[in-house]
Formats: structure tokens, sequence, C-alpha cells
């Protein structure tokens, strides 16, 4: 049986998959450009074998600035047919990537109709699910169940995975000596702290880093390295603990990369417009031009209900410095969870921003 390769070592032995074509097509630029930027580990084709379907896109240098939208169920809300209704809206709007943050025990029945119904690039935070797989209490989850839960989402067909393994021990102990005013607002990286201050053992994904590259590598899942410690209101930005975390993410791109293995890496959060650029200058750097996907950012934090505006501003900005994902913001993002309006919102606001930027990118 011949081995699989990964979309990055195809490109780095010289090979154009049909992947590569097909995203040059839709982009209008030349196969072995985009083959080189792959290999360089500049852009990422999220495309887990198992994904039926999949209208390959990508993401990264040279490309069109792309947009994701959250949905999921949850003990809240937990509707199938309405995160359904928000996935025909988002899909009219031409978004381009979804990422499900079910958090409820319908979570793995409403991913296999995202995954049969949506042919973009689908997403998850596998931590999310890892309760309802141990079926106890956080502190009695094993390091195991983590790893378990993620090879479950690979092997379902997720094309990206938000994996908060830059939350190290050693990261978080400058959590607990600092002066945030809002300390973490990932609910991934939260439920990863907590774990580690029940346990008082290290951050799995980190501790085992290597067994998760195996199992991407696998399935070619691109490996979305998340930002526990983004910061959560503008007093907090640019502040000693998201760079302490952003320099292990840095770590984590190269040995990502040195096991084939597709990275990009997440971003803030709420960022004072003055420091944008510098944000998305510095995760370039530190993370050696990976592509970048950022939540907003939000340039206020005196707007909710209109979210989805100060994300939009923030994300243009990003975008324009060289950001090359942005994650919607819905008017709801500090009230409620999204009703199908919102979600209209946010997709049309993000898709005015990223086209902003692409202007502005030339």
């Amino acid at each position: 049986m011949k081995e699989q390769r990964t979309q990055v070592q195809a490109a780095r032995e010289g090979r154009l998959t049909a992947e590569v074509a097909a995203v040059a097509q839709s982009e209008q630029v030349d196969p072995e450009v985009l083959r080189q930027r792959i290999a360089r580990g500049q852009v990422v084709i999220p495309a887990n074998r198992q994904h039926a379907g999949l209208v390959a896109a990508g993401i990264g240098a040279g490309l069109r600035t792309k947009v994701n939208a959250n949905l999921g169920v949850s003990p809240e809300s937990h509707s199938i047919d309405v995160e359904l209704a928000k996935l025909d809206v988002a899909m009219q709007l031409g978004v381009d990537a979804v990422m499900d943050l079910s958090c409820a025990g319908q979570g793995e029945a409403f991913r296999k109709h995202l995954l049969q119904r949506f042919s973009g690039p689908v997403g998850t935070v596998p931590a999310y699910d890892v309760l309802a797989y141990s079926r106890g209490e956080l502190a009695d989850v094993r390091p195991a169940d983590w790893l378990a839960v993620l090879e479950q989402h690979a092997r379902q067909g997720v094309d990206f995975v938000t994996v908060h393994a830059g939350l190290t021990r050693a990261v978080a102990a400058r959590l607990r000596a600092g002066e945030r005013r809002l300390n973490i607002v990932s609910r991934g990286g939260s439920l990863l702290f907590a774990w580690m201050a029940a346990t008082g053992l290290e951050n799995p994904y980190y501790a085992s880093f290597d067994q998760v590259l195996q199992i991407c590598a696998e399935y070619d899942v691109t490996i979305s390295l998340g930002d526990a410690c983004r910061p959560g209101c503008l007093h907090d930005a640019t502040d000693d603990l998201q760079i302490a975390e952003l320099l292990v993410l840095g770590e984590l791109t190269q040995k990502a990369r040195e096991a084939g293995v597709q990275v990009m890496v997440e971003g803030p959060g709420h960022v004072p417009m003055d420091q944008i650029v510098a944000n998305v200058l510095l995760a370039k750097r530190l993370c050696h031009g990976a592509p970048f996907y950022v939540l907003g950012p939000l340039v206020t934090d005196v707007a909710p209900g209109y979210d989805h505006i100060t994300g939009a501003i923030g994300g243009a900005m990003a975008a324009a410095a060289g950001a090359d994902f942005i994650c919607y913001v819905t008017p709801a993002e500090h009230l409620r969870l999204p009703s199908v309006e919102d979600v209209r919102e946010g997709v049309v606001a993000a898709r005015i921003a990223a086209h902003a930027a692409d202007i502005a990118k030339g």
C-alpha cells in the first residue's frame, strides 16, 4: 500500500496535488508558486482525507483573506436544525470555512451533518468535547482522553483543529503572578488551565505534541495553534502572558513543520488599533511566517451588541497587515448565543473587512 503524504510533504517533494491545482485555479495564482509557499509553510490547505466532497481552500501568503463562521450545539441551544439554518445563511453569503464549537452531547451528530452539507474546510476545538467523551468530572479526565477526542474528530473528517498547546504550566504560572483584568477568556484554554490546576500535570497537548502530530499527519489535519492567553480586554493586549505563549507556539510551529503537518497560528482577541499591526508582525516573526488566524480583533471593549462592527474594524486592519484568516464576530459576541440574523450580520461584516484588506494588499 502506497504511503499517503500530507499536502506539505507532497509540496516538498515537488508534487502538485489535486488540491493545490484547485486552489491555484480558484485564486488565479501560479501552481508552482503556490506549491513553494506550501512547502515553506506560508500557505495551508486544510483537507482531511476523510472529508468527502471537500472543495479545497488555501489560507496564507498571496491568497485571498478567508472568513470563518462559528456554529455548534450547546446545552442552551441544542437544535441541530437551527444550527444548520445558520450554516445555510453563512454559505449563501460566501463564508470560506466553518468551525463547529459544539459543547453538548449532540456535537458528533451535528458535525456529521456539517461535514456532509458544507463543502469547505471544517474546524473544531476537540477540548470542548473532552468532558462528554470521558463522562466524568474534569479532574477525572486522563491525559490520553484529550488525544482520543482529537483522533475521533480527525477520523470523522474535520480539516483543521484548534489545539491550545502553548498554555504550558510555565506559562500558566505567569498568569497567577500577572496583572490581568481578565485572566483566560478562551474556553479551551480555561478547560486546560483548570485541568492542570486540578491534576498537577502538564498540558497534554504540549506534553504529547508528538502524538498530536502523528494523528494529524495520518489524516492530513491542519493544526491551528490556539491562543489560550489571548487578551479579553484592551488592558491585557500585548502583555507578557500573550507573548510568552506566542513564543511556545513558535517552537511548536517548527515541530509541526518538521513532522510534515500543516500548521497555522491563532491570534487575539481585544487589541487597540495602535497595536494591531505590531501584533500581526510579531506573530508572523515568532511563528516563522505561518498563516495567521485572528478573532476580530475587537478594537474596543464598550460596544456589546455591535461587536460585528468592532471586529470588522480590527479584522480589516489585521488582514491588511498580513493576517490570512478572519473569524467572524457576531453582534451577540458578549451577550448570548447568536441567532440566524446575528450570523448573517457577522459574516457580512467579516467579508467586507476581508475584501477591504485584500484591496490594501493588492
